[in-house]
């Protein structure tokens, strides 16, 4: 069964790793931000833009495509792009745990970029613990923020995603 690789990319610090794995794994990707961003940045010179220059790549590299999906700007503007062109047994890598919820909900699998593959046992606290955490913000308080970003989060989100990919 074929799958697609999507990347919410709005501020996504491990875009080249999850293209890395897509390459390997040979899988196609949609990279998936709004119109301010050069999404295109992250793609090689050599990489086929669509399915039919897929087709005509050696064995080694066929499979692998990688399309730019521009949305314009605004709240959730990706989340809803990836949303509707999602199939079952997609991956979508996202920061955004509401997207990651609604990805569970269609039947494909979700990672975030520190490498936490999320399933649907334990998607409705994280939802939770997000909600409680915008109540507080709301009335004045302050909760804590990620912790900075490693290369042993880099390293772990390579490891799962290229298990979720197989």
């Amino acid at each position: 069964m074929s799958f697609t690789l999507y990347i919410d990319a709005d501020a996504c610090p491990v875009t080249r790793e999850a293209l890395a794995c897509a390459r390997r794994a040979r899988v196609p990707v949609a990279i998936v931000g709004n119109t301010t961003q050069n999404l295109a940045r992250h793609i090689r010179p050599d990489d086929p833009r669509d399915a039919e220059h897929a087709r005509g790549r050696d064995a080694a590299h066929a499979g692998f495509w990688v399309e730019v999906l521009d949305v314009s700007v605004g709240a959730d503007s990706a989340d809803f792009a990836i949303v509707e062109r999602l199939q079952p047994g997609d991956v979508v890598v996202t920061q955004d745990i509401g997207l990651a919820s609604m990805v569970l909900g269609r039947g494909a699998a979700a990672i975030g970029v520190r490498g936490r593959v999320y399933t649907k046992a334990t998607i409705d606290m994280d939802l939770f613990i997000r909600h409680e955490e915008k109540k507080v913000r709301r009335a004045g308080g302050r909760t804590r923020g990620p912790a900075a970003f490693t290369n042993d989060d880099r390293e772990r989100f390579r490891r799962n995603l290229a298990e979720l990919l197989r």
